[in-house]
């Protein structure tokens, strides 16, 4: 091919780009039509976190634009149908049974199901769902087409026709048990198609698989996890919020202030890392315990997240029912001798871009409970609802697996895992990493939530007796004294172990004196 040819090519493939209706309208076509989001996700080849990027404002590109568009076309052509055939007088219900039969075998199914998936059953059959009595079977399994028709109680469905062809079938017949989800109880009423197991086994599936494609290479299936971790995260956070209460906005309009100012540069969030060592010790040489905090990004998924688009608001008060960022004057800090600055290490004083951690651990500090400084000042914020509770499900299959593989000793499911919730984290932001996720305000908030914790800690420790020398990081603490009537020893999130010891004190070397 000449490179004449070449441009010819890539000059056919330009073109105007396929048309698409307002995102309203998409999310509005999607709900009339009683689909679900993993339902149209899963025809276009793409997550539902990503369909509700779409729904929300951002648009496809490529191949995928094209095929969501014709998705629409034939929403809106099908739905409009739907309503001038309702609109239409009924026709009179046949008497006789054959008569019955054949309008049953011909009738078309609901919207939002595919044809070649309903079967309308002249017998009813119990609800794979619920036990009563469904007229459909989708996909081989009976059940209700609109989940308001689930009940509670299974019921003995009524036995068949006298001409039923088996003896067999002639038999009074009760109802299925539900199918189980995640292995423990009932499925929930009004959702088709549940998987067998939990979202944590999603986990053990992916080493199992692995390590089956690579011969039982360990280093060979760990280098791969590794690799995948970030989609497999989203997947797994796909799945444990199927049926969730909150609508999540994956790709909102951000604010400049969470825009990086250059490609390798920062934006103007500050999420107080601690970096902080005690400025003098108590005389003499003492023994300092490096304590390790378990699993730091994973518990601090546990935070007050915004769920939606953030919003601008300017003035003093804090709604603790919102969540985002906030241009405070931080207060005074005036215990820098026995604790770190909640706000971090900072040189410059003045107002500044915090998140929601943050201010919440000062205003925590400042209540009456602890009295250690004044309250920030807000001056504005870019807030939204929010919820502790958004990504629980998510941590708690991670903790889950974490737990079982440190149990039974399986360091490469324990690796993997890790993997999993750390590049979670630091790639929902601006990372070419993670397209389906943008939320550089959830990981601010996370990574403060961590550093958040840690300070927590310090704190305790301070309350309790203890020699506080260092905080670094999310899940770095030294401390002179028995630790262990403090925080519990162990390798559970919930537990802390040892790092390092040293000795410091008078007579080492300079600054805290650490003789390794």
């Amino acid at each position: 091919m000449s490179d004449f040819d070449a441009i010819d090519s890539l000059l056919d493939a330009v073109g105007p780009q396929t048309q698409l209706p307002p995102c309203q309208v998409r999310r509005e076509l999607r709900e009339r039509a009683r689909l679900s989001k993993a339902q149209v996700a899963r025809a276009l080849g793409v997550s539902p976190s990503t369909l509700s990027g779409w729904e929300s404002g951002r648009d496809p590109a490529g191949e995928v634009r094209a095929k969501y568009a014709y998705l629409l076309d034939g929403l809106n052509a099908k739905l409009a149908t739907d309503t001038v055939n309702r609109a239409e007088p009924a026709e009179q219900p046949m008497a006789s049974g054959a008569a019955a039969e054949d309008v049953t075998s011909t009738s078309s199914p609901e919207v939002g199901q595919d044809e070649d998936e309903v079967e309308l059953l002249a017998v009813s059959e119990p609800c794979v769902l619920c036990g009563c009595p469904a007229a459909q079977r989708v996909a081989g399994f009976a059940q209700h087409l609109d989940p308001a028709d689930c009940q509670t109680t299974p019921v003995e469905t009524p036995k068949p026709a006298p001409n039923a062809p088996s003896a067999q079938a002639q038999e009074p017949r009760t109802a299925r048990p539900p199918r189980p989800a995640g292995g423990k109880g009932a499925a929930p009423r009004g959702r088709a198609f549940q998987e067998p197991s939990g979202p944590g086994d999603l986990i053990y599936e992916a080493v199992h698989a692995a390590l089956a494609e690579r011969g039982g290479d360990v280093e060979a299936a760990s280098a791969a996890l590794l690799k995948r971790a970030i989609p497999d995260a989203m997947r797994l956070l796909d799945e444990t919020r199927k049926g969730a209460r909150y609508d999540v906005i994956a790709h909102p309009w951000i604010p400049d202030i969470l825009k990086k100012s250059t490609s390798k540069g920062a934006d103007r969030i500050w999420e107080a890392r601690p970096k902080w060592t005690r400025p003098e010790l108590p005389p003499g040489k003492h023994d300092v315990t490096v304590l390790d905090i378990n699993g730091a990004y994973l518990s601090a998924l546990k935070t007050h997240l915004p769920l939606g688009q953030l919003e601008h608001s300017t003035g003093f008060a804090h709604d603790r029912r919102r969540a985002g960022v906030h241009l405070i004057t931080p207060p005074a800090w005036e215990h820098d001798a026995v604790l770190p600055n909640p706000i971090g290490r900072r040189d410059e004083p003045g107002p500044l871009w915090v998140t929601e951690p943050t201010l919440r651990l000062l205003l925590r500090l400042s209540g009456p409970k602890h009295r250690l400084c004044e309250p920030p000042e807000i001056h504005e914020s870019y807030t939204s609802g929010a919820t502790e509770n958004l990504l629980e499900k998510f941590r708690i299959a991670l903790k889950d697996a974490r737990d079982t593989s440190i149990a039974d000793g399986d360091e490469l499911t324990l690796e993997y895992v890790k993997a999993m919730y750390s590049k979670f984290v630091s790639t929902m932001g601006e990372s070419n990493y993670n397209r389906e996720l943008y939320r550089p305000d959830w990981m601010h908030i996370i990574r403060s939530q961590a550093f958040a914790n840690l300070w927590m800690k310090a704190l305790k420790a301070h309350d309790a007796g203890l020699t506080v020398v260092r905080a670094m990081g999310t899940d770095e603490l030294h401390v002179i004294g028995d630790w262990r009537r403090v925080f519990p020893e162990g390798r559970s999130v919930t537990e802390v172990k040892v790092k390092d010891t040293y000795t410091a004190g008078t007579g080492t070397e300079a600054g805290t004196g650490q003789e390794q």
